[in-house]
């Protein structure tokens, strides 16, 4: 009998307080790295552990004439912390399954997107080709009297021709939307591109009553086709410029961050509603009802789709609006030339 009291009341009793001890420590070290986790572990193990120790103490200093009995509720402490934890982890759970939830959303929302796109584009292109050839046999004859005629008939032979323009204007977007991938692929210079976007759109600008700021980093290269990287960009700055109200100012920044090119279009202008904003880029939508077709800005998002890049924008009523847009950053003449 004194032998089972030695070795399950003295042996048994240092050996927890020491288990407690090391166990204690453990959970200090991963306390210190900032887990929540493990606080709320520690808190409820070190006092189940401390309530142990010191009960354990005081039953060996009392020699043996103690009840241990605060462990009990020390114990009762262990658990609801336990509980705290395993709720902690169901929350982050469903957080998880929420946010899964809504990735698997703007998944099916984009695969919806890609499909309409598609037959859009298929659609696009059949009627463009078709519609092309005879309007320019018409704007051919058009041309031909238009030459030959004078006063009221002239001036209304100029309004069908501009007319003609147009709708082959219209059908070149159409086109660009459908087939944006580049038959020549190049380096461009970037600097060069907006010096260029710039002499052709400041006289606009400027009868718009704005100004036009150009900010380019030197030695920004991205690969693509010219004559349609500046459309998609001339697309957004007219965009700018007819939202312009008296002192409007338009800011163009270039610059690179890591393998990125990243290109601002700033505007102080009339800005959109978050509802307007959000359909950007949808087919044949305008936030212009009176002017935009809704070619413009689908077909800028197919062309810096086409360059693997991305656009996005930002914009608030009365405050302006903001692209940004990002395109991979190409091995330049300068590089190559310094190596």
């Amino acid at each position: 009998m004194e032998f089972y009291y030695f070795i399950s009341t003295k042996i048994v009793g240092i050996i927890m307080i020491l288990q407690f001890i090391l166990l204690i420590g453990c959970v200090i070290v991963f306390s210190l790295k900032r887990n929540k986790d493990a606080i709320i572990f520690a808190c409820g193990f070190g006092t189940a552990a401390l309530t142990g120790i010191l009960e354990l103490l005081w039953y060996y200093f009392k020699r043996g004439n103690y009840d241990l009995f605060y462990w009990k509720w020390a114990l009762v402490v262990f658990i609801l912390s336990l509980i705290v934890i395993l709720g902690r982890r169901l929350a982050q759970n469903h957080q998880q399954v929420v946010k899964y939830s809504q990735e698997l959303e703007l998944f099916n929302n984009e695969l919806q997107r890609s499909e309409k796109m598609e037959i859009i584009s298929e659609l696009a292109a059949s009627v463009a080709h078709e519609v092309r050839n005879p309007l320019q046999v018409t704007r051919g004859f058009l041309q031909l009297l238009s030459e030959k005629s004078s006063g009221d008939e002239e001036r209304y032979l100029s309004m069908a021709l501009s007319e003609l323009d147009r709708a082959a204007s219209i059908i070149t977007d159409f086109l660009t939307f459908a087939k944006p991938e580049f038959e020549q692929v190049s380096l461009l210079h970037v600097n060069e591109e907006f010096m260029h976007i710039q002499s052709i759109l400041l006289p606009l600008c400027h009868l718009n009553g704005g100004k036009m700021i150009l900010e380019v980093e030197d030695g920004l290269w991205v690969k693509g086709n010219s004559s349609k990287f500046k459309q998609a960009m001339i697309n957004i700055i007219k965009n700018s410029i007819e939202s312009l109200g008296e002192e409007g100012t338009i800011h163009l920044l270039a610059y690179s961050r890591g393998d990125k090119v990243h290109i601002h279009i700033k505007d102080n202008g009339a800005g959109m509603e978050p509802a307007v904003l959000s359909r950007l880029g949808e087919p044949y939508f305008s936030s212009n009802k009176t002017k935009g077709t809704g070619l413009g800005l689908m077909v800028t998002f197919r062309i810096i789709e086409a360059m693997e890049g991305e656009i996005r924008f930002m914009s608030k009523k009365g405050a302006g609006t903001e692209s940004i847009t990002l395109l991979p950053r190409a091995e330049g003449l300068d590089d190559s030339n310094s190596r």
